[in-house]
């Protein structure tokens, strides 16, 4: 392991607190819908607004994503856990109480490995507990009013805590993407962080190396990952130049201003103790018997880990390739196809990283939404090996493929004369023509020059209009001048 990254000699100790919206039919107690953008109270029930009479009902398949997520994590699943009374009083908590899990929650240790760069990183979980979501106060719609908006009420989460293994800003980010893949690769929460789906609480403090960890102060809510960079840069700085300047660190949630780039303090942050957590009377213990965790175990996906780790030994792929084809399963998916079909996975994984990945960021879009299909890029790779057209050229191939000015790679070939020229008689017959047209530059590489050999190569290849086989044409041309 390397040493703590120190600044302005300083370590940064950072700990996670995720809110995974959970992909569930309705809501987490109640038969209520889940949809974003709705009309204001509008997917809601009387359990949701808290009238009175109403009792909560356990929603099943939000217990078996948890369950996902803790085989996933290689955390124990709690055969008995129960539900707690969070208290606080919120305009959008119409009970005046969240349902979560305090002392025994359902999904408890486990750890999440990623790379940073070529170095190997674990953070280590405290828990996964089940949760409720409050509702939503609205300050900008009406003038000297607020409006409460209770369709998130009662929204499933699953709130995953962290140890505070993170030492810096880098391994935030890479813990929190880390974590986006798996919860979204094993189909437990769509990941859309825009709508609010998947939000990172980032508790940041520092410390001189080898004292006690120092007060930390917790930002809410970041959507993205440029703001969870920017905004807990912003905080290390910050509290930095407070101890410096010798003040104390006050416990507190803080906000980030996406406009500014700052942090700013919302409230003291209040421990456990300040929200009077009690076991829910009103629900039973949640008991998880043995066969249910076996049967989802049967249906869980192959995990990302698992299937780079698949890639390196059943296609040689080296760890970047494979760990970089795993970040979605539609990737690997993508990847496996074109790989099996070409029977060149290098060539495959090359072309996906390179050039298709480069294509789908620039349109923003996802790889199942790409329009060349892994058959159309495996032919063309194909073409690639067999020597039938030159790497620039299925530059000009795969342009059509996305295009969609053609589909069918060897008519697109074809159709625009890209076959590389095989003829050994045809292409001695140009060399020997453009070794005789520029005497200077093969008595330079007789020389010994090398960059005159790149531009008889250079002349070759123009010659040929492009369709001349550059490794053919290297190996010819050295023979003819000896």
């Amino acid at each position: 392991m390397t040493a703590p990254q120190l600044i302005h000699g300083y370590e940064v100790v950072i700990g996670f607190e995720t809110h995974a919206q959970l992909a569930t039919h309705s809501k987490i107690f109640s038969r209520a819908p889940l949809g974003f953008g709705a009309e204001p109270n509008t997917q809601t029930s009387a359990l949701d607004c808290a009238l009175p009479g109403t009792l909560p009902v356990m929603n099943r398949q939000a217990v078996e994503h948890a369950i996902r997520l803790g085989l996933a994590l290689g955390s124990h699943i709690a055969p008995r856990s129960i539900f707690a009374r969070k208290n606080y009083f919120y305009p959008d908590l119409p009970k005046g109480y969240q349902i979560s899990q305090f002392e025994i929650p359902v999904v408890q240790g486990g750890e999440v490995g990623f790379y940073l760069g070529d170095e190997k990183k674990t953070v280590r979980l405290v828990r996964a507990h089940l949760e409720e979501d409050a509702g939503k106060s609205i300050h900008d719609q009406f003038p000297t009013e607020s409006g409460i908006d209770l369709n998130r009420a009662g929204t499933p989460l699953l709130e995953i805590v962290t140890e505070p293994d993170i030492r810096s800003t880098e391994e935030a980010v890479a813990y929190a993407k880390e974590l986006h893949k798996i919860v979204t690769w094993i189909g437990i929460c769509d990941g859309n962080m825009q709508e609010g789906n998947f939000r990172c609480d980032a508790n940041v403090s520092v410390r001189k190396p080898g004292q006690p960890l120092g007060t930390r102060r917790e930002i809410k809510n970041l959507n993205s990952f440029r703001n969870m960079q920017i905004a807990i840069d912003f905080e290390i700085r910050w509290q930095i130049e407070q101890i410096e300047d010798g003040h104390a660190i006050q416990q507190a949630t803080v906000l980030f201003n996406p406009d500014t780039g700052e942090t700013r303090a919302m409230r003291t942050k209040e421990d456990s103790a300040d929200y009077r957590y009690f076991p829910d009377p009103d629900l039973p213990p949640l008991v998880i018997a043995p066969e249910w965790v076996a049967q989802v175990q049967a249906d869980m996906p192959e995990l990302p880990r698992h299937m780079a780790e698949r890639f390196v030994s059943d296609y040689g792929l080296p760890e970047y390739d494979a760990t970089t084809l795993t970040q979605s399963r539609e990737m690997g998916a993508y990847f496996e196809e074109a790989a099996k079909a070409c029977g060149q996975p290098k060539l495959a994984s090359n072309w996906i990283m390179g050039e298709i990945s480069r294509r789908l960021n620039h349109e923003e879009i996802g790889i199942g939404a790409a329009p060349v299909q892994p058959a159309s890029l495996a032919a063309l790779i194909g073409r690639i090996h067999d020597g039938t057209i030159s790497n620039n050229a299925a530059k000009q191939v795969f342009e059509t493929l996305w295009t969609g000015e053609g589909h069918e790679v060897d008519a697109i070939i074809e159709a625009k004369g890209l076959k590389q020229m095989n003829d050994t008689g045809a292409l001695e017959k140009i060399i020997d023509e453009v070794i005789a047209a520029n005497p200077a530059n093969v008595e330079q590489y007789r020389a010994g020059k090398e960059k005159a050999f790149n531009a008889l190569v250079g002349q070759v290849m123009k010659a040929s209009k492009g369709k001349a086989n550059p490794q053919q044409v290297n190996a010819v041309l050295k023979e003819r001048l000896g």
